[in-house]
């Protein structure tokens, strides 16, 4: 039998060992979620004594944060703009800047009726943005079946209605939208080499890597894109944060009246923004 404040000590102390950084809040978060109770209330409950069998599972989880898998995987579930998506390694892990980009397509939806999430993968920003607007009719469309699977289910979980279309890129479109949004895989050859190894070795490549340059996507974004949106029709694309120019020259079609690029709160050109005339 150890209090909550030994574990704590002993599962940094095992996360730091192998390398782990940020040992010491991965370590409260895995507890927290084990426990039922949030991270804050585990300083109320330092000396709440568990048994060796109780903790079984939790060690579990403790080896696999030890081997780099992320915590999202691990806890299965990640808060994204005020939704809950589970998540595996299906699909990759919502991050924040993704809810940037959320933001500021709701602040830009005007009277969209209509929005396609291109590469929907968790389904967080189709179905998120279905959320915040009920009336908005969303396609959330992913060529891995097993991601466009694991979005179904949140899109139930967070009990919103969204057509799922399941193909390569453009391929899967009958209708044009107002609205394309995507997070598509951007990540070049040389970056690889240089990746966080629990994103490397965990999430899954085909939503990460984007040819040797980053920009495949984007080329071929920019060839398919015309036929998919109605007149001034809008588009928002996270980027990399060393390819804003790069993309900007890709979408320079006389179509679009307005191109844009958008920095995320670190000051680094994160998102790209088009409309159409």
């Amino acid at each position: 039998m150890k209090p909550v404040s030994e574990i704590l000590l002993l599962s940094s102390a095992f996360l730091q060992k192998k390398g782990i950084e940020r040992a010491k809040r991965l370590s409260e978060d895995l507890l927290a979620h084990f426990l039922g109770i949030k991270r804050i209330d585990l300083y109320m409950q330092f000396d709440r004594p568990l048994l060796d069998g109780e903790l079984i599972p939790f060690k579990e989880w403790l080896k696999r944060l030890g081997r780099g898998e992320p915590l999202e995987y691990i806890l299965g579930e990640v808060s994204f703009f005020g939704c809950l998506f589970r998540v595996d390694s299906r699909v990759l892990i919502p991050r924040p800047e993704t809810e940037v980009l959320v933001d500021l397509v709701a602040k830009r939806m005007g009277n969209a009726t209509s929005l396609w999430d291109l590469c929907t993968g968790s389904g967080c920003i189709g179905i998120s943005l279905k959320k915040k607007f009920p009336q908005l009719h969303v396609i959330i469309s992913d060529i891995s079946s097993d991601a466009l699977s694991l979005a179904c289910e949140n899109a139930k979980r967070n009990e919103v209605e969204v057509a799922a279309r399941l193909g390569d890129f453009t391929s899967v479109m009958e209708d044009k939208v107002d609205i394309l949004v995507c997070n598509p895989p951007y990540i070049s050859s040389q970056e690889l080499l240089h990746l966080d190894p629990s994103v490397r070795d965990f999430e899954p490549h085909l939503a990460l890597f984007g040819g040797s340059s980053g920009l495949t996507f984007y080329e071929r974004l920019s060839r398919d894109i015309d036929a998919c949106l109605n007149p001034q029709g809008k588009v928002f694309l996270e980027i990399g944060a060393t390819q804003g120019e790069a993309v900007k020259q890709i979408f320079e079609s006389p179509i679009w009246k307005k191109r844009e690029l958008i920095q995320d709160y670190s000051g680094k050109d994160r998102f790209f923004f088009l409309e159409k005339q």
